[in-house]
């Protein structure tokens, strides 16, 4: 490993050695300050977003005001992780939350300052320290978050950016510095990342992908459920692991709703992303268009139909398409992650759970419906991370977020995040 890679590791180390020892209420004074400073410069932050992966101008400003409710919570959070005091024969009976030392964070681009801070801030409120090796678009987002902390006053080495590769993220893992490690990315990429964590007995977290599931029953209200739809499948380019990617509609309701949805999906048109009135921008990069590309080819060529073309008009530039799915495309078991959307049918509220868990994902569910017993149904038997009813599916820090099955595990954002990396101490005995 370079030695200037692990001089900076030493730093992190030494500043854990100091920093877990400051009390949690003195701690979150410096999330308090992080986040006015987020505010105030939000526009020059949300540039950078636009200017590294296309996103617009619009969306990239609310994704900082997002960093910065993130940081107002935390900062004012209550403590879960003070000492438990447990009721035994013994004088002193009690678990304490220790936090595990420095944490790798592998981040991905689609979201360059809210999947790093929602990784680092409950990491570094609960004791530990951080390093963040960001995608290779975004580096100047992992230099800004870190002269941001920085600035808002953190001790210098609590939160590092690093710019390695691929394979000395592997060597990372495998220091002994390092004590675990979180990623946000590919279900490829979390593989990797936890069979390097597993050989070297590291904690992991993992956010990986999604195809989630947009159920419309008979009852819904489909001008809502077709506005949110599109909006749900479209905003970020349709580059988020949380976006409706199979809409599953009963067949009362499937012509009428894929009308409206037609209608929807056409008000999204490629505009200049530093445009503060444009909603839809090119993806990220040209490889990943070809990406895209090459599913919805593959959907075609195994009995897919294509409702609404999916047509290239530049290098990462689409139109965003609709395609009929059968349920035995080998698409179906991949993620679309770009302006590509899939809908399916069903006869009965039966078949479209069923459908809808036919995947080995489980992120973030929604359904619509008007009925309270059917969307209980639903919520107790779809099989992902979140069940949002009558809206998309969003992150939002008060609730915990994680998937299931092959979309991760481990917990990220609200209480329960700072309990991820740390680990139970017992005291028990009698004076």
């Amino acid at each position: 490993m370079a030695l200037n890679i692990q001089n900076k590791l030493q730093q992190s180390q030494q500043s854990f050695k100091k920093w877990k020892n400051i009390p949690f209420e003195e701690r979150q004074k410096y999330f308090a300050k992080l986040s006015e400073i987020l505010r105030a410069r939000k526009q020059e932050f949300g540039e950078i977003i636009t200017q590294e992966m296309k996103k617009p101008i619009s969306q990239s400003i609310a994704e900082i005001e997002k960093c910065a409710t993130l940081c107002d919570f935390y900062a004012n959070a209550e403590n879960v992780l003070k000492p438990e005091k447990i009721k035994t024969e013994f004088q002193i009976s009690e678990v304490h939350h220790e936090p595990l030392g420095t944490i790798l964070g592998v981040m991905p681009w689609n979201f360059p300052f809210w999947q790093a801070i929602r990784f680092a801030v409950p990491t570094i409120l609960a004791g530990n320290t951080v390093i963040l090796k960001h995608a290779s678009i975004c580096l100047k987002s992992g230099d800004t978050l870190q002269e941001i902390f920085e600035e808002a006053g953190f001790p210098e080495g609590v939160f590092l950016h690093f710019e390695i590769s691929h394979s000395e993220v592997e060597e990372m893992i495998a220091n002994p510095i390092i004590k675990g490690v979180s990623l946000t990315g590919s279900e490829a990429a979390g593989r990797k990342i936890a069979e390097t964590a597993g050989k070297n007995l590291k904690k992991c977290v993992l956010e990986l992908g999604g195809s989630d599931a947009f159920i419309v029953c008979e009852d819904a209200n489909l001008v809502k459920a077709a506005e949110s739809a599109a909006l749900g499948r479209l905003q970020n380019c349709g580059q988020t692991c949380i976006a409706s990617k199979r809409f599953i509609i009963h067949e009362k309701v499937f012509d009428s709703f894929l009308f409206l949805l037609l209608k929807n999906f056409k008000k999204y048109e490629v505009g200049n992303p530093n445009d503060a009135k444009t909603n839809f921008s090119e993806m990220a990069r040209e490889d990943l268009a070809d990406d895209l590309e090459q599913q919805y080819k593959t959907a075609l060529e195994n009995g897919a139909e294509y409702i609404l073309p999916l047509e290239r008009i530049s290098k990462a530039g689409f139109r965003p398409g609709i395609l009929k799915m059968n349920v035995e495309n080998p698409i179906n078991d991949e993620e679309l992650f770009g302006p590509l959307a899939m809908v399916f049918s069903g006869k009965s509220d039966e078949e479209l759970l069923a459908i809808a868990n036919n995947t080995m994902f489980g992120l973030g569910n929604s359904v619509w419906t008007s009925d309270k017993e059917k969307a209980l149904f639903f919520a107790e038997n779809l099989e992902s991370g979140t069940v949002s009813i009558n809206q998309i599916t969003k992150s939002d820090v008060r609730f915990p977020f994680g998937g299931t099955k092959n979309s991760g595990y481990g917990i990220e954002l609200s209480l329960y995040a700072l309990q991820e990396f740390t680990f139970k101490k017992t005291i028990m005995g009698n004076l």
